[in-house]
C-alpha cells in the first residue's frame, strides 16, 4: 500500500510517499479500508514540531456486524 510518511519535522517538503506492506489483522482485529482521510491543525502542528507526536498512533473502530 502507499503511505505518506514523515521522517523529520519541517514544512510540507518533508512529506514523502512510500510503499508499505499491507496491514494484517491479528486475533480479534479487522483491517479497515480507508477511502478518504483529512488533515487537521494537530497533524500540521505535529509535522512542524509545535505539538508532540504520540508514541503509538492507532485507530479504533467497531464493526456493526
Amino acid at each position: 500500500m502507499r503511505a505518506i510518511v514523515i521522517e523529520k519535522q519541517g514544512g510540507p517538503e518533508v512529506l514523502g510517499l512510500a510503499e508499505w506492506p499491507d496491514p494484517e489483522a491479528g486475533p480479534g482485529q479487522v483491517v479497515v479500508q480507508v477511502a478518504a482521510a483529512g488533515v487537521n491543525f494537530i497533524d500540521i502542528y505535529q509535522r512542524t514540531g509545535v505539538y508532540p507526536i504520540p508514541a503509538a498512533g492507532r485507530a479504533r473502530a467497531r464493526s456493526s456486524r
